[in-house]
């Protein structure tokens, strides 16, 4: 599209014309403008030959594109019907089939080509599976960078016939209102010809609301089968219309076995693979493998474009020049990892599952598990004055009454990891974690709070005011006013138990079981 309106061509007329050559080469396309153009300007004579079948106006359209277009290209009804191209990555194949080039990193040029090569995520990928039904419908895919996402996409673009669907990619961190408005007229214009549109949105959580509600009408009239990726909770972050029309399909880390298998077969792979990039036979210890497919935390990723670097580090570093075998070793792994790849964001999900596997494994009293849970925070990043923060909270709400020392204990946490900061801090979170951990518990305030509140939201008694007898006087109306009248001062009575506290409508009532029944003196 950009070439032809580049040409001078109208975008609608553009448009038409990819839409009839098939969207598969500027080239055919700018000659069924011409050709068009031309039988409308003599009605008189006979009908020019369809583009693919007009090799005459070719050579004069060739120096408006770019070299790399290739001749196959101008012609692909005969390239459908002439024997299939050994050699996939030709540029006469729609653009959704090409491999990427040799100049992608390892992890662009490794994704799969269709779905019974993408490796893990079984749970979505079973015979009978929704992603392998005929009817795709629109799709969010959640999971943490590195699962596969925008491979699986890819490979559910090939799954479907070229000649019905076309595919269009948009990423929302650099998209904006225009290249998503484009998009959207396009998929209409196309539908009008027969032909609906795959349009798959990476990091789509990154688009406003406004911006995301501008899919419902085309996914409502079927203009689009939007795939959307996100890292981030759509719960939180998309729209409630915009999840009412799609399904979510959670992808989950890779394990370790998945990893291995992508790297075996980067390794093996000597058209897209390892080969490319360092031009000679490689191969791997196992060993190497193994550390790599255990440290990238399932993100194949981190884990191809590692195996890249490791690969080149033992090129450099490759003494005997007339050996063509390169062998990639533990240590050449190690330098190309530097440290582990830790999934955490600070700002997103995995931020608070640690921090709630961390409270939940100090209320179920697991030291151990919570000493793990808040290395993982503090290794990942995590400011060190929330989590002491949070330690404050349980403090009271979980520990309470059975240890009122508790809390004293999390401040000073708190106090602590102010004047320290880290690296220094961490022996005081762990200490505290440890305590809070080993503590006995007690939810008897936690629970009367909330009593209290579900009383008061529910207004029992009317939330009626205060009894006169309570109230204070400090002056002499309120005073005439009965303010303070027949209270007792307990310092100056030893035998208050006929004095009440509460309303009237609540007297009797219990909001804190302390203590326990079972510790209550006969």
């Amino acid at each position: 599209m950009e070439e032809l309106l580049s040409m001078g061509f109208p975008e609608e007329l553009a448009a038409q014309a990819l839409a009839a050559t098939g969207g598969r080469s500027p080239l055919a396309a700018a000659d069924w403008i011409l050709s068009r153009s031309t039988s409308a300007a003599s009605p008189s004579t006979p009908p020019t030959l369809p583009p693919s079948q007009s090799p005459s106006s070719q050579p004069c359209l060739e120096r408006f594109f770019s070299s790399s277009i290739h001749p196959k290209a101008l012609n692909p009804s005969s390239s459908s019907s002439s024997p299939k191209n050994p050699n996939p990555s030709s540029s006469s194949l729609p653009s959704k089939r090409r491999h990427p080039s040799s100049s992608a990193p390892l992890s662009d040029r490794m994704r799969p080509a269709t779905l019974d090569a993408v490796v893990g995520q079984d749970h979505l990928l079973g015979p009978s599976s929704l992603l392998r039904a005929s009817l795709l419908p629109s799709l969010v895919l959640w999971g943490p960078p590195g699962s596969g996402k925008t491979s699986l996409a890819r490979a559910l673009s090939a799954a479907l016939p070229a000649s019905v669907y076309v595919f269009v990619t948009l990423s929302a961190v650099t998209s904006g209102v225009r290249e998503l408005r484009d998009a959207i007229d396009g998929a209409r214009r196309a539908r009008s010809h027969g032909r609906r549109t795959i349009l798959f949105v990476d990091e789509i959580h990154r688009f406003s609301k406004s911006q995301q509600d501008s899919f419902l009408p085309a996914i409502e009239d079927g203009s689009i089968i939007l795939i959307g990726a996100t890292t981030e909770n759509p719960s939180f972050q998309l729209t409630t219309p915009l999840l009412s029309r799609c399904r979510v399909l959670a992808l989950q880390p890779l394990k370790p076995q998945h990893v291995e298998a992508l790297l075996r077969r980067a390794i093996s792979d000597t058209e897209r693979g390892l080969h490319i990039t360092t031009q000679t036979p490689v191969s791997m210890d196992e060993e190497a493998i193994d550390f790599l497919s255990l440290h990238c935390d399932g993100d194949a990723r981190v884990a191809l474009n590692a195996l890249e670097i490791a690969a080149t580090v033992a090129a450099n570093r490759k003494v005997d020049k007339n050996n063509t075998q390169l062998t990639v070793t533990l240590e050449h792994v190690k330098e190309a990892m530097q440290c582990k790849h830790l999934a955490y964001d600070r700002a997103g999900e995995e931020h608070y599952n640690l921090i709630s596997a961390l409270h939940k494994s100090m209320r179920g009293s697991d030291a151990d598990a919570a000493i793990y849970w808040l290395a993982r925070m503090l290794e990942g990043g995590e400011q060190p004055l929330y989590i002491a923060r949070r330690l404050v909270r349980f403090a009271s709400e979980d520990v309470g009454l059975a240890d009122p020392a508790a809390l004293v204990q999390a401040v000073a946490c708190y106090q602590s990891c102010h004047f320290l900061g880290m690296p220094e801090c961490d022996v005081c979170l762990a200490q505290c974690v440890a305590y809070l951990a080993l503590a006995p518990k007690s939810v008897a305030v936690y629970r009367a709070l909330g009593e209290a509140k579900r009383v008061v939201r529910e207004s029992r008694g009317g939330n009626e005011g205060v009894p006169f007898h309570l109230r204070n006087a400090p002056t002499k109306l309120m005073k005439d006013m009965g303010y303070g009248k027949d209270y007792m001062y307990p310092p100056d009575h030893s035998d208050c138990s006929s004095q009440t506290y509460l309303p009237p409508s609540l007297l009797g009532h219990k909001f804190l079981d302390w203590p326990p029944n079972d510790e209550k003196q006969p």
